[in-house]
């Protein structure tokens, strides 16, 4: 601050210092000390050119007058850094994502606006700043390593900037639970084993692929199933009677690896059902007559039973025991001559290993 010639001397007093860029306005007080003073402020928080006007107010010797100047404030330079958790994560499990968004020095304030993360390999999220942070979340990663770019787009007062991380998934556990169904079950009747595929917490979806079944004893073996929403099912009618231990284990994808489970199957004899006829019926003294045994499964259990009959042929007065052997259509037959009389035919099937006995009776009249 200077007097005007021919005045001379030290101004005393204040001077008033107002920035203003027509939005905020920064008003300061400086004291002169040997005609000079100055003040300082962070308050420029908007980028812009501000007009500055100092103005002296005058003291007992010196009358007040005024200057005028410009600053112009820039953008602050800013950083991002990127981090995820949890890292790493498996297939299904939910991984969040955050920037955080920093001004560089002399830079001061909080950056707003958005955040754009690119995972490559996987979606486009946007995230929004708050109090210089943004998240974001999904769950839809596959196993694999997949990079991310974080990219601040900047605001008024602060530039842009990036930054990278990478996320790692790994495949997510499995469990493997296999029923069947009827059990217990009889020989021949279909039996449908069905396994259940479930990936453990904290991974998600539904896992695809195949399971094998391995039945053990007799008409057991392996089967495979496709895993259709989570469930592969086989079928087989070809067990046999007894216990049978199952086996599934579920041969995994790219996503979710193998498990397995078992089970038991109860499979009982099927029950029979003999009838018995002869021929010719009637017949004459000292012809031969055949005797048949037809003998069938009885639903829901099939197959052709095996094993022998017995047939026990009588009057009353005479008794013949036959045995025939049940072929591969399930029919024994036996021949035998007969003398005049009413004849009563019983036909005892022994049964097998899979099959239950059963009988039946007929009636023979030789003349």
């Amino acid at each position: 601050m200077a007097p005007v010639a021919p005045g001379a001397g030290t101004p005393t007093g204040t001077v008033t210092f107002v920035a203003t860029d027509g939005v905020t306005t920064v008003t300061l007080t400086g004291t002169l000390s040997g005609g000079t003073t100055s003040v300082t402020t962070s308050g420029l928080v908007t980028a812009g050119a501000y007009v500055v006007t100092g103005t002296y107010s005058g003291d007992a010797d010196f009358t007040g007058s005024t200057g005028v100047d410009t600053q112009t404030v820039g953008q602050a330079l800013t950083t991002t850094a990127l981090i995820s958790a949890p890292d790493p994560s498996v297939v299904g499990q939910t991984v969040t994502f955050t920037a955080t968004v920093a001004p560089v020095s002399p830079g001061a304030g909080t950056p707003t606006g958005v955040v754009t993360f690119v995972i490559t390999g996987g979606p486009t999220l946007v995230g929004v700043l708050s109090g210089g942070t943004a998240t974001v979340s999904t769950n839809v990663l596959g196993v694999g390593t997949f990079p991310v770019t974080a990219t601040y787009s900047g605001d008024l007062n602060f530039t842009g900037s990036s930054g990278t991380d990478t996320q790692t998934v790994a495949q997510a556990s499995t469990t493997t639970a296999v029923s069947s169904l009827p059990d217990p079950s009889v020989i021949g009747q279909p039996v449908t084993f069905t396994a259940t595929v479930a990936p453990v917490s904290p991974g998600a979806g539904v896992p695809t692929g195949t399971v094998t079944f391995v039945i053990d004893g007799g008409g057991g073996g392996t089967l495979t199933g496709t895993v259709a929403g989570g469930v592969a099912t086989v079928t087989t009618s070809t067990l046999d009677a007894g216990l049978h231990n199952v086996t599934a284990t579920y041969n995994g994808d790219t996503n979710f690896s193998t498990s397995s489970g078992t089970d038991t199957q109860t499979v009982n004899q099927a029950s029979t059902l003999t009838t018995v006829s002869s021929f010719p019926d009637p017949s004459v003294s000292g012809g031969t007559v055949t005797i048949f045994a037809f003998v069938v499964a009885q639903p829901p259990g099939s197959g052709v039973p095996t094993g022998t009959v017995t047939f026990t042929v009588t009057d009353g007065v005479t008794t013949v025991t036959l045995t025939g052997t049940v072929d591969g259509t399930g029919v024994a037959a036996v021949s035998t001559p007969l003398t005049t009389g009413n004849y009563t035919i019983t036909g005892v099937y022994s049964g097998d290993t899979n099959f239950t006995g059963s009988s039946d009776t007929d009636t023979q009249t030789v003349i």
